[in-house]
């Protein structure tokens, strides 16, 4: 086998701090946020930026390595399904308690001094927490969630007493989240599920079932789902009820931890497989309205779904561009050569896609929670059709970006297998791709969603110059769209709704990179426009006939090493 001509130099460098490096993300906040709210998170942005690029990379490598084990009963053989984590995952755990990223949402201090952008605030850090350790993201992810559905639905009492657990700024007293929805019977389809809760005369209800698929199975609040009356088709009939590990008295509750899952990525967190066998818990909300109070965690866990996406996306690709930047290959540097630039433009264009698209959504969510009517109906599609797209195109990005990095990025001493492993989830949770699709087909039908996202893409269609046969080619997919809501075969909407809403989600895509070009004063927009114009929206006319510079590859990845 011939061997190939190529050297690492010495001297090859690495950003030190995800923030500072990531002028796409600092650019969007300025942009985006008060100049007085930036500045006060300026410092914990910069220090978990700091933290990301460093400390958090071999905490995080080890926490993949040595995963929880389950020690299901004492040496006096009682069972006491305890979790143990390696000392790497509680580390982790605590710089995200000492980041702020629940405490500037759910202080009541913080709570009104950042109405109107907690929500851009916490996934700012978030995503940086993620470019390192994605694993973890999951359980903030649920805690995120179960604090949204205390704060809306639970008791004063229990307000009061769980809510500070969240926003603590002390790992030791900090209690993470759970949603426990997922049952053998049907997965995605919620309205097969099982477990059954009977009143008890304490006040509480006894849960009795399993739960198969529970992420943050070490969770200290939970959130489960639970038939109160007799089988019903679909959602009707599921109660949503708060469920602890421990009984009032401090007792264990009664919830076997059947096992921990053997999964593909994510290893630093635990998912298990649980019995509950009496459980008590409380109900949440009215009787009955189980699955519609969880559909408000099950969107915020979508939204978080994207950024972990577009976090691991980006993660991904600087590896690869900072390998590149140095590496020598045939004679020359690896970002000579025309194929390798065409490879980048490719992927830094998704990327910036994907980018703006997700903050959209979150800028929304900052909106919706003000009160606008307007924001809540964008999101009803926006969501789904974020979640389903961000999730694909990480893994696609992902594998590429280990492609460019040959055997270098399939070794096990560096990042890009455990950001290969942790993102091909991300399609899954939440609900898969075509449970997305029958979602946006819903949401089309009962929100002005779709209309909404079509007139945002028509208006920045309209503003960008050279845009003619992009507009005509527009029309054609408003036209397909609403002619498949006059359809009644339903198997051929679905069919054809996939087909059409993959194609509605790039023109989204290009229309948030060009309402982000008409508000900053960069140029780190234009080449993606290029590509989404030439290479994507319109390629059957255009493909390959541009090659784009090494300092405009930089320029459009924004990444200052």
């Amino acid at each position: 086998m011939q061997k190939e001509n190529c050297v690492l130099p010495q001297g090859h460098k690495t950003s030190q701090n995800y923030f500072k490096s990531d002028k796409l993300l600092e650019d969007y906040l300025h942009a985006h946020l008060p100049a007085q709210v930036l500045s006060e998170q300026s410092d914990a942005l910069e220090q978990l930026g700091r933290l990301a690029a460093g400390v958090m990379n071999e905490l995080s490598l080890t926490a993949d390595k040595n995963g929880p084990k389950l020690r299901k009963r004492n040496y006096l053989g009682e069972t006491i399904n305890q979790i143990d984590f390696h000392p790497a995952y509680e580390e982790l755990k605590a710089i995200a308690v000492h980041s702020g990223m629940f405490r500037l949402k759910w202080a009541p201090e913080f709570r009104e001094r950042y109405a109107g952008q907690r929500h851009r605030l916490g996934f700012a850090l978030g995503y940086l927490y993620a470019m390192s350790e994605s694993g973890l993201y999951c359980p903030l992810c649920m805690t995120d969630g179960v604090a949204l559905l205390i704060d809306k639905y639970a008791s004063e009492e229990d307000k009061a007493r769980l809510l500070p657990r969240i926003y603590t700024d002390e790992p030791k007293d900090f209690y993470t989240g759970a949603m426990f929805l997922t049952e053998k019977a049907g997965g995605s389809d919620v309205g097969a599920n099982l477990v059954k809760a009977s009143p008890l005369d304490n006040g509480y209800w006894s849960l009795e079932g399993e739960k198969w698929f529970c992420s943050n199975a070490s969770a200290e609040i939970i959130f489960a789902l639970a038939r109160t009356g007799p089988l019903e088709k679909g959602t009707r009939g599921l109660g949503i009820f708060l469920l602890e590990p421990k009984r009032p008295d401090g007792s264990a509750n009664d919830m076997d931890l059947i096992r921990l899952k053997d999964k593909l990525g994510t290893r630093s967190m635990a998912s298990g497989e649980y019995l509950l066998q009496g459980s008590w818990a409380k109900i949440v909300g009215e009787e009955g309205q189980g699955f519609k109070i969880m559909t408000d965690m099950i969107n915020l866990s979508r939204l978080y779904n994207s950024v972990a996406a577009i976090s691991g996306l980006r993660r991904a690709l600087i590896e690869a561009y900072q390998f590149a930047t140095y590496r020598n290959t045939f004679g020359k540097e690896l970002l000579e050569h025309a194929l390798v630039r065409m490879k980048f433009w490719e992927l830094g264009s998704i990327h910036q896609g994907q980018f703006y698209s997700c903050w959209k959504a979150i800028s929304l969510l900052d909106q919706a929670e003000a009160g606008d009517a307007t924001a809540k109906e964008w999101l009803r599609f926006l969501t789904p059709m974020i979640k389903k797209a961000t999730a694909e195109q990480g893994v696609y990005v992902a594998r590429e970006s280990m492609e460019l990095m040959g055997g270098l990025g399939y070794i096990e001493d560096g990042v890009m297998p455990k950001v290969m492993r942790d993102i091909m989830v991300l399609p899954i949770w939440e609900g898969a791709g075509n449970i997305m699709i029958l979602d946006m087909l819903r949401a089309s039908q009962k929100s002005k969603g779709l209309l909404l996202l079509l007139e945002f893409v028509y208006e920045q269609l309209k503003q960008r110059r050279g845009t003619d046969k992009l507009r005509a080619d527009f029309a054609l997919l408003k036209q397909k769209l609403f002619t498949l809501a006059e359809a009644k075969d339903m198997d051929q909407i679905q069919l054809e709704a996939k087909q059409l809403f993959e194609r509605l989600t790039d023109y989204f895509q290009w229309a948030c990179i060009a309402e982000q070009a008409g508000l900053m004063q960069t140029n780190y927009q234009e080449l993606a426009l290029r590509y989404y114009e030439e290479e994507r929206l319109l390629a059957q006319a255009y493909r390959g006939q541009y090659l784009p510079s090494r300092e405009e590859i930089a320029g459009l990845l924004a990444w200052e090493i």
